[in-house]
């Protein structure tokens, strides 16, 4: 390859790298653009995504209820997603000929469930429009000389471009640049993640799940998350526990992954009628053991034994045996209860990081750095993150398509 002076460069050939160099392209049709990847495999994450279905976006059309879906970074694409959001995302994808469904749970995947389709679409339309992708390609510098950037790559090639698009996701080296051009970096953590609990007995529960409980940690100042809850070989997981992980990665990477889970089995019933319903069960069944039937067909039964030996009872014991004392520990244990957090597991999924960019110096119009005019930054690489469910690339392709609307 020849050198020659482009004007705009995307350094990240992931979702939202590829979202910006095609708008950039439409919008600057005169302009050369060339989409730089270090690795040899473009759009990696895409691939992997949602078990290799790719989880595109998620069926959520109201921009405010979209943001709520963002530990971080949720107020700052409130404007964004009047510009550009989940329908606007379906809407483009279906336009350049895949087709899109909507799951019980709103999550969008391709019809086809493969990722590979949705590779497919944005090469086919990044080359299409004349968009130079390369792989294999290093920057090993990048110095400001107003108003160009100056790259070097290690095979020598030196390129000039006017506008400079860091779409380089959790890649430390992303965070060099952006820092060396004048960005403060919020330090990345892992998010959306699993608890480890060290409880054998809860470990022999794998595969058993509540559909809805509450979640939280110790010290938080709102009752964490609900949703569903997962026992697993390791502690627990689900939806309810994963979004917990994302809304407190910080204070759980500080606190080294240890620390009280509580979690309210029931959050839908309150004490006073879990008292009534408890005191009901014990005066219908008075002979039946304690553990060998739960009152509540939520709480599977062996869930239920289990829950009532952390209350120091025998499952064997009769409800006729139990005390006013005991029940009240039992409702405590079913509305409050306590587990301890040993350490982070993983979770499938688990591309996520807490950090990046700080976002007070980014213009969420234009996604423009406020220190570095010519500089863009975008996607993964900004101290945006969402829950699982495609709200995470909803963020790459909005701020891919905003970074290329100048």
């Amino acid at each position: 390859m020849k050198d020659f002076d482009s004007k705009i460069v995307i350094l990240g050939g992931g979702a939202a790298g590829f979202f910006s160099a095609i708008h950039n392209k439409k919008n600057n049709p005169n302009s050369t653009v060339v989409m730089i990847e270090k690795s040899g495999q473009v759009l990696s994450k895409v691939k992997i995504s949602g078990g290799g279905r790719c989880n595109v976006t998620h069926a959520c059309f109201e921009p405010k209820l979209l943001s709520e879906n963002y530990p971080r970074g949720g107020r700052e694409l409130l404007g964004p997603y009047h510009v550009f959001q989940s329908k606007d995302t379906i809407a483009w994808f279906e336009a350049h000929g895949v087709a899109l469904k909507i799951e019980s749970d709103n999550r969008v995947f391709p019809v086809s469930d493969q990722s590979q389709e949705i590779i497919d679409c944005l090469v086919r339309v990044a080359t299409g429009l004349g968009i130079k992708i390369w792989t294999h390609a290093q920057v090993t510098d990048i110095l400001k000389k107003d108003p160009n950037f100056c790259l070097s790559l290690a095979d020598g090639q030196v390129l000039m471009c006017q506008k400079l698009v860091l779409a380089t996701g959790s890649n430390p080296q992303g965070y060099v640049w952006a820092k060396q051009f004048g960005h403060t970096i919020e330090a990345p953590v892992p998010s959306l993640f699993t608890f480890r609990v060290d409880d054998p007995a809860l470990h022999a529960l794998s595969g058993l799940a509540v559909d809805f409980a509450q979640v939280w940690i110790a010290g938080e100042k709102k009752k964490g998350q609900k949703g569903p809850v997962l026992m697993t070989h390791w502690g627990m997981s689900g939806p309810g526990i994963i979004k917990l992980s994302a809304w407190n990665a910080r204070s759980l990477f500080e606190a080294g992954y240890r620390t009280a889970l509580y979690v309210n089995w029931l959050p839908h019933v309150d004490i006073d009628v879990l008292k009534e319903r408890v005191a009901e069960f014990q005066g219908n069944h008075p002979k039946k053991g304690v553990g060998s039937q739960s009152p509540f067909f939520e709480i599977p039964t062996r869930l239920w034994a289990y829950l009532i030996e952390k209350t120091k009872v025998s499952a064997q014991t009769l409800w006729k045996q139990i005390n006013s004392k005991q029940i009240d520990r039992l409702v405590q244990e079913l509305s409050e209860g306590v587990f301890a957090i040993a350490g982070k597991g993983t979770f499938k999924e688990e591309f996520v990081t807490c950090g990046g960019v700080s976002l007070k110096e980014v213009n969420f119009k234009t996604m423009e750095s406020k220190v570095c005019p010519g500089l863009y930054i975008i996607g993964e690489l900004l101290d945006i993150d969402g829950v699982t469910g495609g709200f995470n690339f909803q963020n790459a392709w909005t701020t891919g398509f905003l970074s290329g609307s100048g």
